[in-house]
């Protein structure tokens, strides 16, 4: 059989992830805090892109409205219907134009602008005025590792202690915990163990108290101790008796201890309110506060959708760039206008677009989920992607990333896109009930027990099968754990 080489021609279709492609789908599936830093890094890298400050006067000189009017005003248009941005048409008339653009005209632009950079270096009385004061001026909060290290240098340790708690620091935990044994530093360091040993007593007598203990026992005991209470009750169930009590055996405690019940008892309420994890309020970073994306609200006997925009500023592309570049030839100050022009319309138009599709599956969420929205987390169905993307005709992976750290205020308060994809448990009669509907029944079932005959997980079972939801014992022990409640022997209380 002779081997020949022949030609031919194939026709196939493939999807190329251009740059454009991969930022399109970066901006649908990013939070609304990272698309204002996205927005903000585009602002300062492209001299095109400059934000639409019309539309914003525009807006403020426009009376207050509340969300209500606003969702009645975007009620009445049909989603399906809505015309192109004119921001939109007009940043493709000016990328359109961009083909008749020459060189830059330098002196024009040095004449417009060269006075404002200079300007930035000067400063007057009006300028100090606008300043913020200097309590108005935010603050980075210290870390657990600053705070301590802060302490130990105003106690004026010496450098070799200061090396020693460098590395205790330095294998702390979050919560304030060493992982490290004084044997392993003395020998790290090559000093002697009751040095090491007494730099960790130093770091134990800090702020916060039981900060630096290299277990629960010894955690609870430092604050004990800081307390004056070395030789207290709680300080002997703490040091004798730390099973016992998390299983809440206070009749075996008392026993041992020779007292009452209710001094156990007493004491046990004390030590509740002790800290497990001193180091909890450091290096946890700043506060981030949720900003919903859409709303959802009730007008009449209807759920409307809103977006919401305020905070995302209105881009356009610079009408400078069109007044600066002349009728000279092509050159490369003109190829390097187009690109950025081009990048422009594009980072403008995937904004529309996620935002859009933002809006469609939000108004197909409220279609599937109606009784959620007005009558809470009991009666939510269940959801996949699929029913999503089919009801809008969409790719599951689209839905996907637009519900991706998304979060929408409704009457019921704020939960993340992602609540509402449920999977399904299978009712005695036939229908289907939503897992997260089961587990606020769990929640309340829990919440309404006696505390002193707590329900074991087998009882909630056959509870919710009278209420025709077939669950297992296990079933409902992982439901439990994952909303974080105790067991049954944990939960229950002497008094």
């Amino acid at each position: 059989m002779a081997l020949e080489t022949k030609l031919y021609q194939k026709l196939s279709q493939q999807l190329v992830m251009t740059p454009q492609l991969r930022q399109a789908i970066k901006i649908l599936q990013v939070s609304r805090a990272e698309l204002e830093t996205l927005i903000d890094e585009e602002l300062a890298e492209n001299p095109v892109l400059e934000e639409d400050q019309d539309v914003e006067d525009a807006q403020r000189e426009q009376p207050e409205r509340t969300h209500d009017q606003e969702a009645t005003e975007q009620a009445v248009a049909d989603p399906a219907e809505w015309p192109e941005p004119t921001l939109q048409r007009e940043t493709t008339n000016e990328v359109e134009a961009s083909d008749r653009m020459g060189e830059i005209d330098w002196k024009e632009y040095l004449d417009n602008y060269g006075n404002d950079w200079h300007s930035l270096g000067a400063s007057n009385d009006s300028d100090d005025e606008k300043r913020p004061t200097i309590e108005n001026t935010m603050v980075r909060s210290s870390s657990l590792t600053e705070h301590l290290i802060w302490q130990l240098r105003m106690a004026g340790v010496n450098p070799i202690e200061e090396s020693i708690a460098a590395i205790m620091i330095g294998n702390m935990d979050k919560d304030g915990y060493v992982h490290v044994d004084v044997e392993d530093v003395a020998f790290q360091t090559g000093q002697d163990y009751d040095l090491v040993d007494g730099v960790l007593r130093r770091i134990q007598d800090l702020d916060p108290p039981g900060v630096g203990a290299r277990d629960l026992r010894e955690c609870l005991l430092l604050q004990l101790r800081a307390e004056g209470k070395e030789d207290s009750i709680p300080a002997s169930i703490v040091r004798n008796h730390l099973g016992l009590l998390e299983s809440k055996r206070y009749d075996k405690i008392a026993k041992d201890l020779g007292v009452t019940i209710e001094e156990v008892v007493g004491a046990a309420s004390y030590i509740a309110t002790l800290e497990p994890k001193p180091g909890r309020n450091f290096g946890e970073g700043d506060i981030r506060y949720i900003t919903p994306d859409i709303y959802v609200q009730k007008v009449g006997e209807d759920l409307v959708v809103t977006l919401n925009d305020e905070g995302l500023p209105r881009l356009r592309v610079s009408n400078f760039y069109r007044r600066v570049l002349g009728d000279s030839e092509t050159g490369d100050a003109k190829r390097y206008i187009q690109e950025k022009m081009r990048a422009a319309a594009w980072l403008i138009k995937s904004i529309q677009q996620r935002q859009r599709t933002l809006y469609l599956v939000t108004q197909s969420i409220v279609r599937f989920q109606r009784e959620f929205f007005e009558y809470g987390i009991s009666h939510l169905k269940p959801l996949v992607l699929k029913d999503v993307a089919m009801d809008i005709g969409m790719h599951e992976s689209t839905v996907s990333r637009a519900t991706a750290n998304k979060y929408v205020h409704t009457p019921q308060g704020t939960f993340e896109l992602k609540f509402f994809f449920t999977s399904s448990l299978q009712k005695a009669d036939g229908d289907e009930v939503s897992a997260e509907s089961v587990k606020e029944r769990i929640r309340e079932i829990i919440a309404q027990e006696d505390p002193k005959h707590p329900l074991s997980d087998q009882h909630i079972a056959k509870m919710l099968a009278s209420e025709h939801v077939g669950i297992a014992r296990r079933t409902v022990a992982k439901y439990r754990e994952m909303m974080g409640v105790l067991p049954s022997s944990k939960r229950r209380q002497a008094f």
